[in-house]
């Protein structure tokens, strides 16, 4: 019995000689098989694991719902993750900011790719001589560790040259892309008068629609750091996947692929748990952005209305309100911060410290046991082994360290990616004439909700002309349900009636600003209405662009107008003097606070008379200009051919009117000729009898 235990005991030590023999002859091509699967075990994982290994969570718009009321519940978001809606957003941004292979961000983005491959094959190089300059001082070889460390000095020369111009590509690949990006919003965001009822999408953005309350914030707040983060994560990502491959490449090469794939298999079972530990930060970031625009946006209102607010002495209201969306911010900071806390403590025990001690298993491996292929016999040829390949995996170890970390900064990615695809996405959708706007509750009525789902016509003609056309507010009042009217050129139509009967309703219809529900529209292109608000718009500039806004100087010269000509028209609304008094043409102010209320209103008019516009829309236009002048504006805007559509409570505005619109306040109207001076004989008769009333 011990003698048959002993025959096979020889019998299967034979057969391991054997399998080992027949494996060391053959053990060349198992490894070059191993290298290739570890390079795509390596890119399928990188691509499962930041595409196809999260679930689709959502068509990436976001939507509301409507109450019972009629009015929308609060959109909610999807959930913003790693997923196949981030990179069908991310998809559609790269096609805006790297429009083709020969543009500047494709070259940039090649001379980055070339750095790094560059930056790489030098710490290989620095690897391998740091393993050298250790055997050297093992060895006692005074003139080869001198050699040793001139190769380090000259090689350090390169490396810091590719480190800055690392650097200062990355930084310019995010400032090309934010150029890309902007330039393609602003293009929408502010389009000209040629886009036609697409156009104008920065008013309907803010007027018709409740989506986006901060644009200004992320188009340049979102904008920045989604492009910042575009151009790291570029860096972050491909060089570490690089670095992975040819680091644990030289690595087989010097302790055997089987070693590798054991590291590997453990390495890749950790890094689930940790992935399944990640916290969502990219739905932090995306609400981090949210929140500081909330914020942004009550600071704005409170600038906005300071006059009302300090009348009104609403400083405490106005407190309580910016500290408490204050505190909605700090709370949400303090609670990622709390998770980063953690996450970080468990993220460098696993990175550094666990995968740092399956790295010193695998540098012990051709120390403890000879490998075919290793030269190492010597204790100066070991100690350059283990060097070398303990700096290897010290490198390959930071890379797929960099790897993790560049998913938690994919997260924060998707977060600013959700936010500027939000913009696109809400620009293109009122471009389209679909807004999403809370509606008051008579909105949800069957007669209302029947004329809020309709659609009018509009026709470009020379008179204006509506028929049967409702008067809607953006959120679904209905101040006329059918509103007809027809005013040709020449013939001034003065507009009267209580405040919010939907006048100035009106004006936003004609110039293409409020979408048409029903009826029928004729009436000239926007850019032949002019309007002229009881408080003007005063644009940043030079005193001659406030007349001549928005065309620039050269614009000006173009049609042949000279500033003798601006001061000429200046002389009709009696304002020539402010030139000398404010310094000449090309000073320039805040003229808002430069000018008094009624100067505002003057150089308005003097705009007007610059352009010359078939139709002017006064709105309260002369209230703080005495009546003299005021005739004479109104004089010389008819010997100019221009039609006057006026809103005004002053009676000595009737006499240069021929039709009248007047607005009962209760949904009906009246459009009649204006007879200036029975009109007149009316109001005093009416204030006579108001007086004798009081005396009662």
């Amino acid at each position: 019995m011990a003698a048959f235990s002993t025959l096979r005991g020889k019998h299967t030590k034979e057969q391991l000689a054997r399998i080992s023999k027949l494996y060391a002859s053959h053990r060349p091509l198992i490894q070059r098989v191993l290298n290739i699967s570890f390079v795509f075990y390596a890119l399928g994982t990188t691509y499962y694991g930041f595409s196809g290994g999260q679930r689709r969570s959502g068509s990436g718009k976001v939507k509301g719902k409507a109450r019972a009321d009629g009015r929308p519940e609060e959109a909610k978001p999807d959930k913003v993750a790693v997923d196949a809606v981030f990179y069908q957003r991310l998809s559609r941004i790269l096609k805006i900011i790297i429009p083709g292979i020969r543009s500047k961000e494709a070259l940039l983005l090649l001379m980055h790719s070339s750095l790094l491959v560059f930056r790489t094959a030098i710490s290989l190089y620095v690897a391998a001589l740091d393993g050298k300059i250790v055997a050297s001082l093992v060895r006692v070889e005074p003139l080869k560790f001198l050699f040793n460390i001139l190769r380090w000095l000259l090689v350090a020369i390169p490396a810091t040259w590719c480190n800055s111009w690392l650097s200062y590509v990355q930084n310019k690949l995010a400032i090309a892309y934010r150029t890309r990006l902007t330039r393609e919003v602003l293009s929408q965001y502010l389009g000209d008068a040629s886009q036609g009822p697409e156009g104008k999408v920065y008013y309907k953005i803010a007027n018709l629609d409740d989506r986006i309350k901060n644009p200004d914030q992320m188009i340049t707040h979102d904008i920045h750091r989604f492009t910042t983060h575009l151009a790291a994560i570029y860096s972050n990502l491909a060089k570490p996947v690089l670095d992975v491959i040819l680091y644990n490449y030289q690595l087989s090469q010097n302790v055997g692929a089987e070693g590798l794939v054991g590291l590997t298999i453990a390495v890749q079972s950790t890094a689930v748990l940790l992935r399944y530990l990640t916290p969502p930060f990219g739905a932090y970031a995306a609400l981090s952005g949210q929140l500081a625009g909330s914020l942004r946006h009550t600071h704005s209102r409170l600038v906005e209305f300071a006059e009302e607010i300090a009348f009104m002495e609403g400083e405490r209201t106005e407190r309580l309100l910016v500290e408490r969306e204050y505190a909605t911010v700090i709370k949400h900071e303090n609670k990622v911060l709390e998770r980063r806390w953690w996450f970080g403590c468990v993220e460098e025990g696993v990175i550094k410290w666990l995968w740092g001690s399956f790295g010193l298993v695998l540098c012990g491996i051709p120390v403890f046991f000879k490998l075919p292929g290793t030269g190492f016999t010597d204790l100066g040829g070991r100690t350059e082994g283990f060097v070398t390949n303990r700096r290897l995996l010290l490198s390959a170890s930071d890379a797929f360290g960099r790897m993790m970390y560049s998913y938690k900064d994919l997260s924060e990615l998707a977060g600013y990616t959700a936010r500027v695809s939000q913009l696109l996405d809400t620009i293109e959708d009122v471009k389209r004439g679909e807004f999403e706007k809370a509606l008051v509750s008579s909105a949800s009525t069957d007669a209302n909700a029947q004329i809020l789902s309709g659609r009018g016509q509009v026709f470009e003609a020379e008179d204006i002309q509506f028929e049967n056309v409702p008067i809607v507010t953006p959120n679904g009042d209905i101040l006329l349900k059918g509103l007809s009217f027809h005013v040709k050129p020449g013939q001034h139509l003065l507009i009267v009636g209580p405040n919010g009967c939907g006048k100035s309703s009106l004006f936003r219809i004609l110039g293409g600003l409020w979408p048409v529900y029903g009826g029928i529209v004729r009436k000239p292109p926007s850019s032949q209405f002019i309007l002229i608000p009881q408080r003007p718009y005063l644009s940043l500039g030079t005193l001659r662009d406030q007349i001549i806004y928005p065309h620039s100087e050269a614009d000006m010269k173009a049609r042949g107008v000279t500033d003798d000509d601006l001061l000429r028209i200046l002389s009709v609304v009696q304002m020539e003097g402010v030139v000398e008094r404010e310094g000449g043409w090309d000073a320039a102010r805040e003229w808002r606070e430069s000018l008094s209320g009624g100067d505002q209103q003057k150089i308005a008019w003097a705009r007007l008379f610059y352009h010359r516009p078939k139709y002017a829309v006064l709105d309260e236009a002369t209230s703080l200009v005495p009546t003299e002048v005021e005739g004479l504006m109104m004089e010389h805007a008819t010997d100019l051919g221009i039609t006057l559509l006026t809103v005004s409570h002053r009676p000595s505005l009737w006499k240069y009117h021929q039709l009248i619109l007047h607005y009962d306040g209760q949904g009906g109207y009246v459009f009649t000729e204006l007879d200036a001076e029975k009109r007149l004989a009316l109001q005093e008769e009416k204030q006579a009898l108001e007086a004798k009333l009081l005396e009662v």
